[in-house]
Order: C-alpha cells, then sequence, then structure tokens
C-alpha cells in the first residue's frame, strides 16, 4: 500500500509541473516548486512548535488548493502558481517520505520518523 501511496503522490507532483508547463510559466517557478516552500523551515528557530506549525502552513495541500482556487476566482496568475508550486512540492516531499511536521521536533511527521529505516 505504502507504494501505491507515493506513486499517488509522484502522479500529483507530475501533474504540477504538467499546470505550469500549461500555465508557460517561467523557469523560475520550477525552481520554486522544487525548493520554495522549505524556507518554512526557518520557524524551527523559534521552537518545535513555532517550527511545525509555519513549515505546515506551507506544505499543506488544503492550504495549496485554497490557493489556486483564489487565484481563479480573482484572475490573479502568480496566486494560481503560487498554489499549483505549493501543492506540488507537498506531494513531491510525501513521496520522499516528509510529510507534515508534529510538535516533537523536525524528525517527526505524520508519516513517522525521517530516516527510520523501513
Amino acid at each position: 500500500m505504502k507504494i501505491i501511496i507515493r506513486l499517488e503522490e509522484l502522479a500529483m507532483a507530475g501533474l504540477s509541473i504538467y499546470a505550469l508547463a500549461r500555465y508557460q510559466a517561467d523557469w523560475w517557478w520550477y525552481l520554486l516548486l522544487v525548493i520554495g516552500p522549505d524556507i518554512s523551515m526557518i520557524g524551527y528557530s523559534g521552537g518545535n512548535k513555532v517550527g511545525a506549525s509555519v513549515y505546515n502552513l506551507f506544505h499543506h495541500k488544503g492550504i495549496a488548493v485554497l490557493i489556486t482556487f483564489a487565484g481563479f476566482v480573482m484572475s490573479i496568475d502568480w496566486l494560481v502558481m503560487s498554489g499549483i508550486v505549493l501543492f506540488g512540492h507537498s506531494s513531491m516531499d510525501r513521496f520522499f517520505g516528509y510529510g507534515l511536521k508534529t510538535e516533537q521536533g523536525f524528525k517527526y511527521t505524520h508519516l513517522g520518523i525521517i530516516g527510520r529505516s523501513k
């Protein structure tokens, strides 16, 4: 089952890349897709609770969908692409086993402990 879920996440990340291509996004949107939302790790300088909250805000797929939808409703291209980037990055992270963080610390996620042998 884990393989199927990982493949599903990979498909969603691929869909995001396809959406950016269809939107004729500049090259730097793809760079943001890969590393942009990880700037939220800076939140951990305020401790585990703040860090997890900030990180999860930038990696929550529901928020990414809301941002994309708001961009469509308001016809704001950069907002649509920002939502696509957040969604795609979150899917990419989950494919690699990085989930939403808990307040225990950075390595503790809703998918398990990062680095734990599987």
